[in-house]
């Protein structure tokens, strides 16, 4: 059976507790939920959703391609939002990062998020 590879990159905050940035097993990737923490800064990103998404989706990439993948390899997000009135601005800004075939999707809204952010986005890639 394959062993599990973590993935770690400085692109991406480092982790806020006792997890891994990714998981690579076999051709899957397993990417921890981000939020919008800038890793230069350490600091949450202001501003608004679109800020915020953007920043979710950035690490997200950088996590990607620390394995040799990226976005158009996900297969799978799970979107928490804080507020689901947050969810058209949101949608708009996935979608610029989604262009072509999107990946299957699941939206929920969550009482809180680490550190007061409004949005984190888990994923799964299928790397080949």
């Amino acid at each position: 059976m394959a062993k599990n590879q973590p993935v770690v990159t400085d692109r991406a905050p480092k982790a806020i507790g006792p997890y891994s940035q990714g998981i690579r097993f076999g051709n899957l990737l397993f990417l921890s939920g981000q939020i919008p923490i800038d890793p230069a800064s350490g600091e949450l990103v202001g501003g608004d959703i679109t800020d915020q998404t953007r920043r979710v989706l950035e690490n997200l990439s950088a996590v990607l391609e620390a394995a040799g993948a990226s976005l158009s390899d996900v297969v799978k997000t799970t979107v928490f939002l804080v507020d689901l009135a947050d969810f058209p601005a949101f949608n708009a800004t996935y979608a610029s990062f989604f262009t072509t075939d999107p990946p299957a999707r699941s939206t929920v809204q969550v009482a809180a998020l680490p550190k007061g952010a409004r949005v984190e986005v888990e994923a799964i890639a299928l790397i080949e």
